[in-house]
């Protein structure tokens, strides 16, 4: 996993209405970038509702925000509309920045092992690096805990 003081990898990812974002249009930004599994679920679902509940905060403060999973544009635009997202959700069919960024991994669930996406966030600077990384998230609070960390 990528940790602090490393750069973001480039990238070049569908948001929910096709457009292509790419890490050159992030320049000079501050960013919160969280990969999360499944649009729809309970925990992403919280954690989705609490970054567009703070979103004029992040804004305000200079901050945007990326939403990443494996999910489809299609199943984003759904996900977006129903949950009211303001911010940008990207569309990593092919899990290829999940594994860049090294949150592609084995997880458990019931006793059953899978590959999925572990839940992390990354708080990037204006340059590019990344200045703090949350691991094994609980979406529960956690809108408010990178608000925190960005204030700090």
């Amino acid at each position: 996993m990528l940790a602090t003081g490393d750069d973001v990898p480039d990238f070049s990812l569908k948001d929910a209405n096709g457009k292509l974002i790419k890490k050159s249009d992030l320049k000079g930004k501050k960013c919160v970038v969280y990969f999360y599994p499944k649009d729809f679920t309970p925990g992403c679902t919280t954690e989705a509702a609490e970054f567009s509940q703070d979103y004029k905060k992040f804004k305000n403060a200079g901050i945007e925000i990326l939403g990443i999973s494996p999910d489809d544009e299609e199943s984003h635009k759904k996900f977006g509309e129903k949950m009211k997202v303001s911010f940008i959700l990207l569309s990593d069919t092919e899990k290829d920045v999940a594994k860049k960024f090294g949150v592609w991994g084995k997880k458990q669930f019931m006793g059953r092992e899978y590959m999925g996406v572990n839940r992390s966030t990354f708080l990037v600077n204006e340059k590019g690096k990344i200045f703090r990384v949350f691991e094994k998230v609980k979406p529960a609070g956690h809108a408010q805990e990178v608000l925190e960390a960005f204030k700090n």
